[in-house]
């Protein structure tokens, strides 16, 4: 969760010091020289406070090196640009699945390209298409991650089969825990999915940690303990106490 004052991360005060220090932001992991940051020393630099979100998403996952997808998804999804639902949900779930694969493979000069084509495919799926055309964004998701990685046509034979095979698995997955939607719990279950998918059919490992969501206030449709990920009050107040 993410606040409107004061520090983007906690919401306590912005602290100035009469001389920049070398800090690194909390979402991109870039090193800057600033003398502002909050009393608990988070720091956000100047683009990721003004980019929109499908921007904030390509930036970091382009900048990213680690491994885990789901990780890189929860640091995202704390920047105030993304919204508790929305179509840029579509986009941050190839991305990350794309910047992790990348990581893995000791690749990192394909993903820029890949990562501008998932920008392109994704912004045809337009924001709530899990209620008027029947399939989940976020499973959509999961097929151009695979169809990218694959280098998928319309012509192909294997590559075309696996790439839907990801994404009917993963709505298949979605759908079972059942309506209304949320984007959060969609976003974590096709990304851990199409980490079950990469390891069942290439072997590849991507771990994935385990969600903890702390957006439940902001979502009025919660299914609350009907939720995989769902976090109780007290439980998000042990975790921001560690």
């Amino acid at each position: 969760m993410t606040h409107a004052t004061g520090c983007l991360i906690c919401g306590d005060p912005i602290r100035y010091t009469e001389l920049e220090k070398l800090l690194t932001c909390n979402f991109c992991g870039n090193s800057f020289h600033s003398n502002a940051s909050c009393v608990h020393g988070h720091f956000i630099c100047d683009d990721c406070h003004a980019i929109d979100a499908v921007d904030v998403i390509f930036h970091i996952c382009l900048e990213h090196t680690g491994s885990d997808p789901v990780a890189l998804a929860d640091r995202i999804l704390q920047h105030p640009s993304v919204k508790m639902h929305g179509p840029e949900h579509h986009f941050l779930v190839p991305a990350v699945l794309i910047s992790c694969y990348y990581s893995l493979q000791g690749n990192p000069e394909q993903k820029r390209t890949k990562l501008e084509s998932a920008r392109k495919r994704s912004s045809h799926v337009l924001g709530g298409f899990c209620g008027s055309h029947g399939t989940c964004g976020a499973a959509i998701g999961t097929g151009i991650f695979l169809s990218l990685i694959l280098d998928s046509t319309p012509l192909k034979t294997q590559e075309w089969r696996l790439s839907n095979l990801m994404t009917a698995r993963a709505l298949t997955e979605i759908a079972h825990l059942g309506g209304p939607r949320c984007c959060k719990r969609d976003t974590w279950i096709a990304i851990r999915h199409a980490a079950q998918f990469l390891q069942s059919e290439w072997n590849v490992t991507m771990e994935t940690s385990r969600p903890s969501c702390g957006f439940s206030e902001r979502n009025h449709e919660c299914l609350e303990e009907g939720c995989l990920f769902f976090r109780t009050k007290d439980e998000g107040r042990k975790t921001k106490d560690k």
